[in-house]
């Protein structure tokens, strides 16, 4: 018996669950910390992706990595578990650091991380990025700021789109709405016409 190939579009869903389902194996211990007693595994770091993790903060930072189709571009993915069982917080800019400081960030999408809860970039984020160093192989020194957790800065590793399961991240070819862009050095622009409105200040770190 012949089998029907399989449909581009159904591989792409299976990535990109796949994504998700490595943020929340990571995350797990996390979230299931309010709700009783575990055992020592629970805090072993489990890494099914390529991504680096940050727990030091009020915020952890999962599995971050930035998923790049063209030299020179790509897309920051990443899980973001807020540890505080009652108060929202805030992703509130995202920018390079050190070697990366010239980096250029266009962010969108949503930036609330429920308390308690996590905000999963694999499937609702649209933070892009260019620089130099945006090349599959290559680092990229990332920090996260929050409206309440500490900044957290990440080198972070740059992955090939082609590869199967980053083949439903979108890439850089649009300015969408969201969080403040913070491309350091960057002056802001004039806009005379429209009243100033409150904004948050760009790069706290």
């Amino acid at each position: 018996m012949t089998c029907a190939p399989v449909s581009t579009t159904l591989s792409a869903v299976i990535a990109r669950r796949r994504l998700a389902a490595a943020a929340l194996v990571l995350a797990a211990p996390v979230l299931a910390s309010c709700g009783g007693n575990f055992n020592q595994q629970t805090n072993q770091v489990y890494n099914p992706a390529e991504g680096v993790d940050e727990r030091s903060g009020a915020v952890d930072v999962l599995n971050a990595l930035i998923v790049s189709g063209t030299n020179g571009s790509g897309t920051v993915v990443t899980t973001f578990v807020n540890n505080n069982q009652n108060t929202d917080d805030r992703l509130k800019s995202v920018a390079g650091s050190g070697p990366d400081a010239s980096l250029k960030v266009t962010p969108g999408g949503p930036t609330t991380i429920p308390a308690g809860g996590l905000l999963n970039l694999a499937d609702k984020g649209r933070i892009f990025v260019e620089g130099e160093r945006v090349k599959a192989g290559y680092f990229v020194e990332l920090t996260f700021t929050f409206d309440r957790g500490q900044a957290i800065t990440v080198e972070v590793p740059v992955v090939n789109a082609a590869e199967p399961e980053y083949a439903d991240v979108p890439q850089p070819s649009t300015s969408p709405a969201g969080i403040e862009s913070t491309t350091p050095s960057e002056a802001p622009s004039e806009s005379p016409s429209e009243p100033a409105e409150e904004s948050p200040s760009a790069d706290e770190s």
